[in-house]
C-alpha cells in the first residue's frame, strides 16, 4: 500500500469557486461557494513536484473495461444539471464527463488552466485603463456535439440567455429559465462578432459591463446544445439565435420551458441521444441506467480530442458509509471518503490492495450565526453574545481530536478568502485578526453574556446536514465548552438541513462547509447584503463597498488589499467563526493509473477521462 500527499503548487492570491457566476446552491454536506487555491510543496503521485494540471498522455487509445466510482446514493436527475432543482454534486460529476469542458479548467491546486483542446480566450481590450473589458473567444474548428452539429456561437449565446438578462426576466422572483445562478448572470453584455453575424459562427467576442476578475469562468463553463432546443420547439437553430438577438421573450419562453424539463429523466431513463448529445470524451450508454443501482457512460467515439482512456464509467449510486467496504469488495474502484478519524486506520488495513492519496483542499469548516432573528440578531444586541460564542467555541481542540489524526500538518483556520497554506494567507490575517479567539477563554464569555443581561442557560441551535459523525463530534466538543459559560448548546442536526432549516433560518448556527476552487469573487455571494447566498442575513456596509472594489478590478494588490478590509469587518462583526481546511483523502484499487486527487470542489473525477485500470 502506498500514501501519497498531492502537490499544490504555486496558486492565485485569493480564490473562490468555479459555480455558475459566482452563484451555488447547497447540495450536500460540503456545499459549493466560496474557497480558495492550495499553495503547498508536495510531491504528486506522478512523482513530478508541482504538477497540478492534467498529463499529457501522449497518442492513447481507449481500452476496454469499466471503472467503478460513487459520489453517494443520490439518483441522477438528467441531462440538464443546472437547474435550481437538479444542481447538485452528484449530477455535476456526470455531465462534466458528458458536458463540453470549455475554455478553463482547474489543476489540483486551484489553478486556472487554458485549455487549448477545445479553443482559445484571448483578451482585447481592458487590461489597462477604462478601456472596457472584451474576450476574443475563438473555437476549435473541429468542436462537435456527437451528434455531428458544431459547438459554436449559438450554443454559447443560448448559454448566456439561460442566465435570465433582464430583459427577459425582469422580475428576479420568477426567472424564465430556472437556472440555478437565477437571475444573476449581469456581468457580460450579449455577446457579437467579429463573427456573430452567423449563428456557426466559431469566433465570438463578450464584453463585459466591469472589469470583472473571474472572467475566465463565465463564458463557456455549461454549455448545452442550442440546436437541440430549437428542434424542440420547431424552429432552425438560426432563428433561436435571431430570438436572442431581438430579444423575442415569447420564443425564448417555449425555449426555456424545454430547457426546465426537457431534459430531466425519471430513474433509469436514459436521456435519450437525439436529445442529449455528448460534447466530451464520455456519452450515456444505450441501457446504462439501472434505477436505484448506477448508471454507465461509454467512450464517445465522436470526441474530438483525447479520447477517453478507459472505455466505460460506471457511477454507483452507494451511501458514502460503504464507499470503503465497497473498494475492498471491488465494488468500487475509486472512492473520496470523509476524511474522519477512523478513515485512515480503515483504508491502511486493507493492506497492499489499495493505494492512498491525501492532500489539502480548498473546502473549509465553519460556523454560521443567524442574524435574521434570535439570540444572536443585531436587533437582539447580539454582537455581545456573538463574541461570548466565539470566546468559547474550542477551535483547536476540535483540530487537535479531528483533523490532526489525518493532517498533522493541520491549523486552525482564521480566515475566509486565504487558505492557511496560501502565500497570502498571514499577510492577510496579521491585517485582518488579533487573535483572541484562538484560545478558550470561559471567563471573557460569562462576562459579556451577563453584560447582556439576557438570562441563561441561552438555547443555541447549531443545525447541520445530518448523519455527520464528525460534525457530530464537532457540537459535543462545542456544547461541553459553551454550556461552562452559560448557553445551551443543541444538535439539530437533520437530513434536509439545507433544503428547509436553513433557508427558513430555523437555528441559531449554522454548521456547514464551502466548497472552493479558483473564483476570486465568488464570497461577494457569501457576504454581501441580500447575496443569494448570505443564509443568515448579514449586512454590512463596510463588506459591501469592499467586494464591490473587489470584483469590479483585475489587479491582484487591489484583490489582496480589499481581502484585507473584509475579513477584518467580518472578524469584528463576527459574520461566523472559521475553523479548519478539510483534509483530503481518496483510496483506490491499486495499480489504476492517473487518479490524482484534487483540492477543488471538482472531486477526483475531475480527470477521469485519463482513468486507467491496473493491467
Amino acid at each position: 500500500m502506498k500514501i501519497r500527499r498531492t502537490a499544490q503548487a504555486a496558486a492565485v492570491l485569493v480564490a473562490g469557486s468555479l459555480v455558475l457566476a459566482a452563484c451555488t446552491s447547497p447540495s450536500d454536506d460540503e456545499t459549493t461557494g466560496d474557497g480558495g487555491d492550495n499553495a503547498t510543496e508536495e510531491t504528486t503521485d506522478s512523482g513530478e513536484a508541482g504538477s497540478t494540471a492534467k498529463e499529457d498522455l501522449g497518442d492513447i487509445q481507449t481500452v476496454e473495461g469499466d471503472i467503478f466510482y460513487s459520489t453517494g446514493q443520490d439518483e441522477f436527475t438528467g441531462y440538464n444539471s443546472l437547474t435550481a432543482d437538479t444542481y447538485s454534486t452528484y449530477n455535476s460529476v456526470i455531465m462534466d464527463r458528458i458536458r463540453p469542458e470549455g475554455f478553463f479548467y482547474f489543476g489540483t491546486d486551484g489553478t486556472i488552466y487554458e485549455n487549448e483542446v477545445f479553443g482559445t480566450a484571448n483578451v482585447t481590450s481592458g487590461l489597462e485603463g477604462d478601456d472596457p473589458l472584451v474576450i476574443e473567444y475563438t473555437v476549435a474548428d473541429d468542436a462537435a456535439w456527437s451528434d455531428g452539429n458544431a459547438i459554436d456561437f449559438a450554443d454559447f449565446l443560448f448559454e448566456w440567455v439561460s442566465q435570465n438578462p433582464a430583459w427577459l426576466s425582469p422580475d428576479p422572483a420568477n426567472p424564465v429559465f430556472n437556472h440555478v445562478s437565477g437571475t444573476d448572470y449581469t456581468q457580460t453584455n450579449v455577446p457579437t462578432g467579429p463573427q456573430a453575424d452567423s449563428f456557426d459562427a466559431k469566433t465570438f467576442t463578450v464584453e463585459y459591463q466591469e472589469k470583472y476578475p473571474d472572467w475566465r469562468l463565465v463564458t463557456g463553463a455549461y454549455l448545452l446544445p442550442a440546436h437541440v432546443v430549437a428542434e424542440q420547439i420547431g424552429i432552425t437553430e438560426e432563428e433561436l439565435v435571431q430570438a436572442i438577438l431581438d430579444e423575442d421573450v415569447d420564443t425564448l419562453t417555449q425555449a426555456a420551458e424545454f430547457w426546465n424539463e426537457g431534459w430531466l429523466s425519471s430513474p433509469g431513463q436514459v436521456p435519450d441521444p437525439a436529445i442529449a448529445p455528448s460534447g466530451n470524451a464520455y456519452q450515456f450508454m444505450e441501457g446504462g441506467w439501472t434505477a436505484g443501482q448506477s448508471i454507465t457512460i461509454e467512450a464517445n467515439p465522436n470526441y474530438w480530442g483525447p479520447p477517453a482512456a478507459t472505455e466505460n464509467i460506471t457511477f454507483r449510486f452507494l451511501d458514502a458509509s460503504g464507499h470503503n467496504q465497497a473498494l475492498q469488495n471491488g465494488d468500487l474502484n475509486v472512492i473520496e471518503p470523509q476524511a474522519t478519524v477512523d478513515t485512515l486506520p480503515q483504508l491502511e488495513g486493507l493492506g497492499d490492495a489499495v493505494e492512498i492519496q491525501t492532500g489539502s483542499t480548498l473546502t473549509w469548516e465553519h460556523l454560521d450565526f443567524n442574524f435574521n432573528n434570535g439570540v444572536f440578531s443585531d436587533e437582539e444586541g447580539g454582537q455581545a453574545l456573538r463574541e461570548a460564542f466565539a470566546y468559547c467555541v474550542p477551535r483547536q481542540q476540535i483540530v487537535d481530536n479531528l483533523i490532526k489524526p489525518i493532517d498533522p500538518e493541520a491549523v486552525v483556520m482564521n480566515a475566509r478568502e486565504v487558505f492557511p497554506f496560501q502565500p497570502a494567507y498571514d499577510e492577510v490575517v496579521e491585517a485582518a485578526y488579533d487573535g483572541r479567539y484562538d484560545e478558550v477563554n470561559l471567563e471573557e464569555a460569562t462576562r459579556l453574556i451577563e453584560e447582556s443581561g439576557i438570562e441563561t442557560p441561552i438555547d443555541v441551535r447549531i443545525g447541520y446536514s445530518a448523519p455527520n459523525p464528525r460534525r457530530t463530534s464537532e457540537i459535543e466538543l462545542i456544547k461541553s465548552s459553551c454550556d461552562q459559560a452559560g448557553f445551551n448548546v443543541t444538535d439539530v442536526g437533520t437530513a434536509d438541513f439545507f433544503a428547509n432549516a436553513l433557508p427558513a433560518g430555523d437555528y441559531e448556527v449554522a454548521l456547514f462547509a464551502w466548497a472552493g476552487s479558483g473564483q476570486i469573487a465568488s464570497g461577494q455571494n457569501i457576504y454581501s447584503t441580500n447575496a443569494p447566498q448570505n443564509y443568515g442575513g448579514y449586512s454590512n456596509e463596510t463588506v459591501d463597498q469592499a467586494w464591490t472594489t473587489l470584483a469590479a478590478s483585475l489587479d491582484e494588490s487591489v484583490h489582496l488589499e480589499q481581502t484585507k478590509i473584509i475579513e477584518e469587518e467580518l472578524w469584528n462583526t463576527l459574520f461566523g467563526i472559521p475553523i479548519f481546511a478539510h483534509p483530503g483523502v481518496v483510496a483506490y484499487t491499486a495499480g489504476m493509473e492517473n487518479v490524482r486527487q484534487t483540492s477543488t470542489q471538482n472531486q477526483v473525477a475531475w480527470n477521469a477521462e485519463q482513468w486507467l485500470l491496473a493491467e
